[in-house]
């Protein structure tokens, strides 16, 4: 089966010139430069995370009073860039990045997924958001098998986030314009990611019914080694 993910057009030492606008949320704004900073198990390891969907910020930060939403331009050209795509390639570099995998340490799976954005400058993924939670919590826990949340993947509309992992990514980002969420505004976003996460478990729940006999659970694929369905 193809692989889920693309490294054949990493954009280094090209004359390639691509500036893309995306959208940061802070719990309390951008102090100093803008690093690789954010904590250890994330999507997709430590960094600095943007999003192409500006409502999916937004829905993260809106529990917190200081909290601020950033417009921004990314420049890619130069960078080392991983591309991989939605599906289950996608969830197992999810997996590892969020400590799942640790049972698997030092095996072939475990130092594929570990190894796969090594000397990368940048990772452009599909976001893990309201709705996806649930379902990625479910696959990890044995809940659901890889069938089941592949076709929950292909079902959700899952904006991209763009993930700069090194220095030299983080410099090429440039902040367009800042702002400050109001009591009201983050009082609307939090029914709004209520709203999301209540859709996400019916879709969940709709999809597991159909495929509960088919397909492996996350365990079966990690202790096989295998990340092909």
């Amino acid at each position: 089966m193809k692989k889920g993910y693309d490294i054949s057009k990493d954009r280094s030492t090209t004359n390639i010139q691509e500036t893309i606008t995306l959208y940061h949320g802070s719990k309390s704004g951008i102090r100093g430069t803008i690093a690789p900073m954010s904590r250890e198990h994330c999507d997709f390891g430590k960094g600095f995370y943007m999003g192409t969907d500006r409502t999916h910020p937004l829905t993260l930060i809106c529990n917190y009073p200081k909290s601020k939403i950033y417009t921004l331009a990314a420049d890619l050209s130069g960078l080392k860039i991983l591309n991989i795509e939605v599906g289950l390639d996608w969830a197992l570099l999810v997996a590892y990045n969020r400590g799942k995998m640790e049972q698997v340490k030092g095996s072939p799976i475990y130092e594929q997924y570990k190894n796969l954005s090594r000397d990368r400058d940048m990772i452009i993924g599909n976001i893990a958001n309201d709705r996806m939670f649930v379902v990625l919590d479910r696959f990890f826990s044995g809940d659901i098998t890889d069938l089941a949340l592949i076709n929950s993947l292909s079902a959700l509309k899952l904006g991209k986030q763009y993930v700069a992992l090194t220095k030299k990514a983080c410099s090429k980002i440039q902040i367009l314009d800042e702002k400050e969420l109001s009591e009201k505004e983050r009082s609307i976003l939090k029914k709004e990611s209520e709203a999301n996460r209540s859709r996400g478990i019916a879709m969940a729940n709709e999809i597991c019914r159909k495929y509960r006999r088919e397909g492996r659970f996350f365990d079966e694929i990690i202790e096989a080694g295998e990340s092909r369905i």
